[in-house]
Order: C-alpha cells, then sequence, then structure tokens
C-alpha cells in the first residue's frame, strides 16, 4: 500500500494536527527520495519537500474527498521540485563554479560505484523523463495517478518511461563495459 488512509486527510483537514504531523510522517521519506532524485542534492530536495509540506497545510481545504491523497501530494511536490530545478538551472547558468562539483553533497561517500553511476545516468535524463521513471518505479504509481501528479496524458507518460528505461539501460550497459 502506497497511499495513506482516506480519513487521515479528512481529519487534517478539520484541524487535527495529529493527522497531519501522521500525513508528514507518511510522506516524508518517500517525498524526500523523489525529490532528491528530482533535483540532485539533500539541500534543494528538503526545500522542496518542506515547502510541499508547507503548501499542502495552507490547501487542505482544495483536497477533494473523493480523490486519493498520494497524486495530489506528489503533483505538489512535482511542481515544486521542477520550479527549484529551474531556478537552479538559472542560478547556474549565471555564476561560474570552481572545481567543486555544484552536486557534491548528493554523492555521499558511502555510496558504493554502481549506485553513483545509476544516480549519474538518472541526472542525465531530461527532467520529463526522469520524473516519469522515479514515479513509476521508484515511487511505484500507477499511470493513472502519474497523470494526476504531472498533467501528462497516459500515452506520453508510458513514452517517458520507455524512453527513460531505453537510455538508462544504455548508459549503464556502457558504464559495465567500459567502466
Amino acid at each position: 500500500m502506497t497511499d495513506i488512509d482516506p480519513e487521515i486527510p479528512r481529519r487534517a483537514r478539520s484541524g487535527d494536527r495529529r493527522a497531519f504531523a501522521a500525513l508528514v510522517e507518511f510522506f516524508h521519506p518517500r517525498g524526500l527520495r523523489f525529490a532528491m532524485q528530482m533535483l540532485g542534492n539533500v539541500q534543494d530536495a528538503e526545500e522542496a519537500l518542506q515547502d510541499t509540506f508547507i503548501r499542502v497545510h495552507d490547501h487542505l481545504d482544495a483536497f477533494r474527498d473523493d480523490s486519493r491523497f498520494e497524486p495530489w501530494f506528489f503533483r505538489i511536490l512535482a511542481n515544486r521540485c521542477r520550479t527549484l530545478g529551474a531556478k537552479r538551472q538559472r542560478h547556474h547558468a549565471l555564476i561560474e563554479y570552481g572545481d567543486l562539483p555544484a552536486d557534491a553533497a548528493a554523492v555521499p561517500e558511502q555510496r558504493d560505484e554502481w549506485t553513483v553511476e545509476v544516480h549519474r545516468a538518472l541526472d542525465t535524463l531530461p527532467a520529463e523523463q526522469r520524473e516519469a521513471f522515479l514515479l513509476r518505479h521508484v515511487e511505484g504509481m500507477e499511470y493513472e495517478d502519474m497523470a494526476i501528479v504531472t498533467g501528462a496524458g497516459l500515452s506520453a507518460l508510458r513514452m517517458r518511461v520507455k524512453r527513460a528505461c531505453d537510455t538508462l539501460r544504455v548508459r549503464l550497459k556502457e558504464v559495465e563495459l567500459y567502466g
């Protein structure tokens, strides 16, 4: 089960602080993982996730009882990641960095080499493909929920996931052969 009990968002909307805390506790690990993989560094991921929880709290009255909470939450988070990612690209376009890689914090020392290569390969995907791949294969979402999160059609999402898988397969095969 990837979604939370539907009663919890309802209670949170009515002002139940414990219910909102349960939402945060339930979605924090998955949200941070998704944001990390979308943005590539801990600071941006934590900022996107924190902003997401603030927006969720402030807009719980917009959440419909007949909807599932998980896609609603991830739609807000994906939007925050897109916004921060675009902001980071503009920032990097304006500022020239020295020898230190911009995403040095994204590769903790305890990761093995294969994990590092997988993350490097993910980072090379276009943002839409990376987002679709992560939602489908890391978060385990159904395409219908992914459509709610991204606003894209089902066929477009299937194509994004397929292209991401094809690209990752080729890049990781190269690492395996030449690494």
